[in-house]
């Protein structure tokens, strides 16, 4: 089982909210306060199981090298919960802070496809976010490395309009600084071949953009257009022209595996 880790950062626009008390019974909130009280300072987390009419929260150890700022669930506590019932919500606090969830909190939500309880504390609020169904619009989704990223619109945008799965490859924050060249590694085993001539909807376009290696990466939609998604900006079209053609390093088009 791997370890979840979700990372507290500031309080940005919430995506769906429903009050606590939507789907969980008091006894299962009390037990998630009691939790938040017993682990401050640090984040506490865990997970609200059901077995048939029965609920029950399952205290998960936190095992974040940081655990005042994140938290990451023990995956033998994962494991444990999963034996125990169906998990039917992912909980974790916001110590000294809101229950307001950050942009991170939204994406994980919504790639976890389960409910997300967060809890404040000392305030003791609680409030319950739920995922969004499917894949997140193209356009102007907030940036969130490794889930909605550059690679992440290339990969959505391939499963909307072509219906291809693109693999998924593990990518940590800041791999270009690294020496990890992770485009130029992985391009051929996704399904992808350097092409020449002229351009095609669909061309996958890798550039680099103030790094040493190449480091992003757009989907050319046809009519001198690109789709991209810049590191801490919200994704877009643009003009593939001037600036974006003069880091370009190498245009790809998909072969099949």
């Amino acid at each position: 089982m791997k370890s979840l880790v979700y990372y507290l950062v500031q309080p940005a626009s919430a995506g769906f909210l429903l009050p606590k008390e939507a789907f969980m019974r008091p006894h299962i909130i009390q037990s998630i306060l009691d939790h938040a009280q017993a682990d401050y300072p640090n984040e506490c987390c865990g997970l609200v199981i059901q077995n048939s009419r029965k609920q029950q929260y399952i205290p998960c150890r936190n095992t974040a090298s940081v655990p005042t700022e994140q938290f990451s669930l023990h995956p033998e506590d994962y494991a444990a919960a999963e034996d125990a019932g169906t998990i039917i919500a992912i909980v974790h606090s916001h110590p000294d802070a809101t229950t307001q969830p950050s942009q991170l909190d939204i994406a994980q939500c919504d790639l976890s496809q389960l409910p997300w309880v967060i809890v404040s504390w000392p305030e003791g609020d609680i409030r319950t976010l739920m995922p969004t169904e499917g894949i997140k619009p193209l356009l102007e989704r907030p940036f969130v490395h490794g889930i909605w990223d550059c690679y992440a619109i290339v990969r959505d945008w391939y499963r909307l309009e072509r219906n291809i799965e693109l693999p998924d490859f593990v990518r940590t924050d800041g791999w270009w600084n690294r020496g990890e060249n992770l485009y130029m590694q992985h391009y051929a085993s996704a399904g992808f071949a350097e092409c020449s001539g002229e351009i095609q909807t669909g061309d996958v376009i890798i550039m680099q953009v103030q790094a040493r290696e190449p480091n992003h990466a757009g989907v050319y939609l046809g009519e001198g257009l690109m789709l991209h998604h810049m590191y801490g900006q919200l994704s877009n079209r643009v003009s593939y022209s001037g600036y974006w053609q003069e880091r370009t390093v190498k245009i790809v088009r998909y072969q099949g595996e």
